[in-house]
């Protein structure tokens, strides 16, 4: 199977944690970005709940927790992410209201109506989009909000090889008024909506691959399928590169309504 076929969910998890553990982020996006988000967010103050889904290693939380004052819960599917994000919570000084939890996003462990806001930057997409809107929605708040980043199409038609790329990967892929009429579908005020800058590609995501593929070379020398998840890595820089005009990703800013 080449590389153009096959897509990260045919890969071993432990690998893609690892590959990805070397990474300030995991996937694009920038501290400036996740604060434009937030400025977005009125009702927040010492005693809010939030939790950061799909939060990684914690770039995004430790950005939001050296602004917000609340209880920020990070959740994610990898152990090793949740050590370092733990890690980073106390280096900050945050450990008391920052805490990284191992769970997933299909099982929160969160009571209804919970949370203050539910962020998570380009993760919906482990869950799905509209399944994702919807079943979240129960934990938060009335009032409370959704601020989430995810890819979108900036055109109604694109070139072949970039579309059965996303077509493989992630068909729920849409373009952005679409994701907007989703967002009020499933009972949100649509409150922000902006395209992360190239930026967030190229210098927060891109460029620091470079030193996270070296190492993870080294570490699995000889390794086929590391060598292949490597290889697919690169290949997504390429398409980014040549295709940048017809995708990226949209942070969306949504606040939970009365149904």
């Amino acid at each position: 199977m080449s590389n153009e076929n096959k897509t990260i969910h045919e890969f071993d998890l432990s690998l893609i944690c690892d590959y990805f553990s070397n990474m300030e982020r995991q996937g694009p996006g920038s501290p400036e970005v996740t604060l434009k988000a937030l400025s977005f967010i009125d009702n927040l103050t010492e005693h809010s709940r939030i939790a950061d889904l799909g939060c990684g290693t914690g770039g995004q939380t430790m950005t939001l927790a050296k602004h917000i004052q609340g209880k920020i819960t990070g959740l994610d599917f990898f152990p090793d992410f949740i050590k370092i994000f733990n890690h980073n919570a106390e280096q900050l000084g945050v450990q008391d209201r920052v805490k990284g939890i191992v769970g997933s996003m299909d099982n929160l462990p969160f009571q209804d109506e919970e949370l203050d806001l539910i962020w998570s930057e380009g993760a919906i997409y482990n869950i799905g989009f509209e399944r994702g809107l919807k079943e979240w929605r129960k934990y938060l708040k009335t009032g409370g909000y959704l601020a989430v980043s995810e890819s979108s199409w900036f055109t109604d038609e694109r070139p072949a090889e970039i579309n059965k790329f996303w077509m493989n990967a992630y068909p729920e892929i849409d373009t952005i008024p679409n994701q907007v009429a989703k967002l009020q579908k499933a009972g949100y005020l649509p409150v922000a909506t902006f395209i992360l800058p190239e930026t967030c590609w190229t210098d927060h995501y891109i460029a620091p691959k470079v030193t996270a593929q070296q190492l993870f070379l080294n570490k699995y020398a000889g390794n086929k399928a590391a060598e292949e998840f490597a290889a697919l890595e690169l290949y997504e820089n390429e398409l980014y590169r040549k295709y940048k005009a017809f995708y990226g990703y949209t942070f969306f800013i949504a606040k939970k309504i009365e149904l």
